[in-house]
């Protein structure tokens, strides 16, 4: 897996991340990772739900990782938030 395979999901639209993932997926890539954090957790689950039921018909989740990372707040101190990976093979 290379990091051109990886749709990091964030605050934009849903759409924006479900055309990313179809993109890449269209370009040959045989899997595309997504990835999210926090609040954007829903967006990504949400994103491989509408490209494996809509755009990429016969797709299927590989692998689902959850798991907790902790980073710095702008004050320096830690801060545990929640992560998910989904791999999306085509």
């Amino acid at each position: 897996m290379t990091d051109e395979n990886v749709v990091f999901v964030g605050k934009k639209g849903t759409m924006a991340y479900v055309l990313a993932v179809v993109t890449q997926i269209n370009q040959g890539a045989d899997n595309v990772q997504i990835k999210a954090r926090g609040r954007a957790i829903s967006r990504a689950v949400d994103v491989a739900e509408i490209v494996r039921n809509k755009f990429v018909i016969g797709s299927k989740i590989d692998k689902i990782d959850i798991k907790t990372e902790e980073i710095k707040t702008e004050e320096g101190n830690p801060l545990k938030v929640s992560a998910i990976e989904i791999t999306l093979v085509k």
